[in-house]
């Protein structure tokens, strides 16, 4: 048993880390999962790249708020409630991780990131 307890306490650390967005922090999907969500459910898609990027293709119905303006004041015009349910994806995966860790710190409670547009196998729009 006193071998057990450390292993129970550390996964149970491990679980909680990224998985609960009580705590301000968002959950990791599969890109499968979003795409069923944005098929069944109400969810603001946020695309969290430039300009540019966006304008050279996007999932359709994505709101873009790049990453390096996310702040009060930008995250709320795009996401008008805080409970919203957001699906953050920017190129790759690296910078929606960022975005999604900004909007968790700024309350907001229903936070998903699914990865990049350079996987994404549905549609896309420009």
């Amino acid at each position: 048993m006193k071998r057990i307890l450390p292993l129970l306490v550390f996964l149970a650390l491990l679980t909680g880390c990224g998985g609960n967005t009580a705590d301000g922090a968002y959950r990791q999907i599969t890109q499968e999962k979003a795409k069923e969500m944005m098929d069944t459910q109400d969810v603001i898609i946020l695309d969290v790249r430039e300009q540019s990027e966006y304008d050279s293709g996007h999932i359709p119905g994505a709101v873009l708020l790049p990453v390096g303006t996310i702040d009060e004041a930008t995250a709320a015009a795009a996401i008008p409630a805080k409970d919203s349910t957001v699906l953050v994806y920017c190129r790759s995966g690296n910078r929606s991780k960022t975005a999604a860790s900004a909007l968790a710190e700024l309350g907001y409670t229903n936070l998903y990131e699914f990865g990049g547009i350079n996987t994404w196998p549905y549609e896309t729009e420009s």
